[in-house]
């Protein structure tokens, strides 16, 4: 159960017409290919995407499922909207327990022995298969999977303390005096009929707050039920912020990152448009980049992420950006540490971010006027032109 409804208020100007996981990632992705390749390459068929904020997109990409093989006629990929029954009020999805208690219908229809809940809003590569045989071999109810952090951004995190052994006998949601530096990843595996039966309890709870690590996990705890943490040590990135999302895309420039998009054992898949090859001009210069197809380039590309469809006209600079597809840096402009939201233009003259300090963002279609200068850390939308950036 892969939960991808999340509104994503954090990046703005890239999330005021996409739900979070529908952000384009990495040249060619969307944010949330990577955990349904992960259920893919971990051998899991049957996925339900629980939507809810701005769905469109997300659901026109997903499909069928076809371009991560889950275009199954027995199970595959489901897109599960809230909905309204008969004779009830309804409700958006309160809490990420209340998405997954809204749907107890659809699991049961497959009368599963254990489900995984995912977010769709992380960047990682990840073996469930690996975390499920750790499950059953713990006997567990419940398995969280965890990634040590300094005891600094501790403070940040859910924290899983545990014994010896591993086992969690207490969670404290971003405490301020952590006792253990296992970070949650919001990665879950539940034994189904202890989940099922923790689901409705919570729900009937009027002072819950229907939350998988605030909730329904210290609740299966209080209950003695077998809670274990499961260590990972591999790469993981919540990209919740337009700092964090910018440097996950650096990060597939870095050999020293560990996140491998070009690993053929562990491939992640993608819906992506047919486009022609990318052209470059006499006088291009595109270093240490991933550039895509569809687009023009006749400027200067360095350490950035281009995506399809991009044209960077002759004379323009761009420099460790993001540059989503349909956007245009002109002739003359420069283009710094920041990041071109789709169908963007800089237009001759114009400089978005161009200094090492925070992001700079141009919203979807926001045309930045000849001369404009974006300054770093500035969202620029339609509402900002006109005034200061």
């Amino acid at each position: 159960m892969l939960l991808a409804g999340g509104q994503g208020s954090r990046l703005y100007a890239l999330t005021r017409s996409v739900a979070k996981p529908a952000v384009p990632f990495g040249g060619k992705y969307r944010i949330i290919d990577f955990p349904l390749s992960n259920c893919v390459n971990s051998g899991i068929d049957t996925v339900g995407v629980l939507t809810q904020y701005r769905p469109m997109e997300l659901n026109a990409y997903l499909g069928n499922g076809q371009p991560w093989d889950l275009d199954k006629s027995e199970g595959g990929v489901h897109v599960l909207p809230p909905y309204l029954g008969a004779g009830e009020k309804g409700s958006w999805y309160k809490g990420t327990a209340n998405a997954i208690y809204q749907n107890i219908n659809f699991i049961d229809m497959y009368n599963p022995e254990y489900v995984l809940i995912l977010s769709g809003d992380h960047i990682y590569k990840m073996d469930y298969a690996k975390m499920l045989a750790y499950h059953k071999a713990q006997n567990a109810a419940a398995t969280i999977s965890v990634l040590e952090v300094t005891m600094e951004e501790a403070t940040r995190f859910g924290i899983m303390n545990v014994d010896a052994n591993d086992v969690i006998y207490e969670f404290e949601e971003k405490p301020k005096h952590p006792k253990s530096n296992l970070a949650s990843m919001g990665i879950y595996i539940f034994t189904w009929s202890k989940l099922r039966q923790a689901l409705i309890e919570d729900e009937n709870d009027p002072t819950s707050k229907n939350d998988f690590g605030g909730n329904i996990i210290p609740s299966l705890i209080a209950k003695g039920e077998t809670c274990v943490a499961y260590r990972f040590d591999g790469y993981w990135k919540d990209v919740g912020t337009i700092a964090s999302l910018w440097d996950a895309n650096m990060d597939l420039l870095s050999t020293e990152s560990g996140i491998r998009i070009f690993d053929k054992s562990w491939p992640i898949y993608a819906r992506t448009n047919t486009c022609p090859p990318h052209v470059t001009g006499p006088e291009a210069s595109i270093t240490h980049s991933l550039v895509a197809g569809g687009g023009e380039i006749d400027g200067t590309v360095d350490n950035s992420i281009i995506f399809e469809s991009v044209n960077v006209e002759k004379g323009a600079t761009v420099r460790y950006s993001v540059l989503l597809p349909g956007a245009t840096v002109k002739a003359g402009a420069k283009v710094e540490y920041a990041i071109l939201a789709e169908n963007s233009v800089v237009e001759p003259g114009a400089s978005v971010g161009v200094d090492k300090g925070e992001i700079a963002v141009v919203a979807g279609g926001v045309v930045v006027d000849a001369g404009v200068s974006v300054p770093a850390g500035a969202m620029y939308t339609e509402e900002s032109k006109g005034g200061e950036a």
